[in-house]
């Protein structure tokens, strides 16, 4: 297995890479959160990696912290999601914000990315939520993360009692886009007493 590789980028188009360790060009697929973080081409790179192995192909893939390998190793294992499924994932949002999707069961927000639909992202959340916080290290479901007024929101219902799938749907119901988490928590509110 190849746990990472330290070298000099060579060449870089999305989501390719191609990494020289010692006169040797590995080619390896990257999500677009690693993408972002690279150097220019010539710089010396660090990448923790995956060895994918199938009947046709062996693909490398790099991941800019050992938090998102964990995370996609760990989509590897859902069934009817793959590496690409665990790219886009990848791509779409932070580890944390992962986390907090599946901690609160936010399926929306999850269907809302490339390639799952609605099934899929209730699959993910039924399958990692007892085990996301032991599988990626650094990380628990109870991160805080301030992401905005709609994150914001999310976090001070849960705290009021009400249960994570409960407040998703909630929140899913009101448009949130420009408005205050004050605002956001006043609506959650009056839908759920009206």
């Amino acid at each position: 297995m190849i746990g990472s590789l330290r070298g000099r980028l060579t060449f870089k188009q999305p989501p390719t890479i191609i990494i020289e360790c010692a006169g040797v060009g590995y080619d390896v697929e990257t999500p677009m959160s690693t993408f972002f973080k690279l150097p220019a081409v010539g710089d010396d790179l660090f990448l923790y990696t995956h060895l994918l192995v199938r009947e046709d192909a062996q693909i490398l893939y790099g991941f800019a912290t050992d938090q998102e390998r964990s995370l996609f190793q760990l989509l590897l294992k859902v069934r009817g999601v793959g590496a690409r499924i665990g790219l886009a994932i990848l791509s779409a949002m932070s580890v944390s914000d992962f986390n907090r999707c599946i901690g609160y069961e936010d399926t929306t927000a999850l269907a809302k990315i490339p390639g799952i639909g609605k099934k899929t992202a209730e699959r993910l959340v039924i399958e990692l939520r007892d085990r996301i916080d032991r599988a990626i290290p650094g990380e628990t479901v109870t991160v805080s993360v301030d992401k905005g007024a709609r994150a914001e929101a999310v976090d001070a219902l849960v705290a009021l009692g009400y249960r994570p799938a409960e407040v998703t749907k909630l929140v899913a119901a009101i448009e949130t886009d420009g408005q205050s988490a004050e605002d956001i928590i006043r609506a959650a509110l009056k839908q759920a007493v009206g």
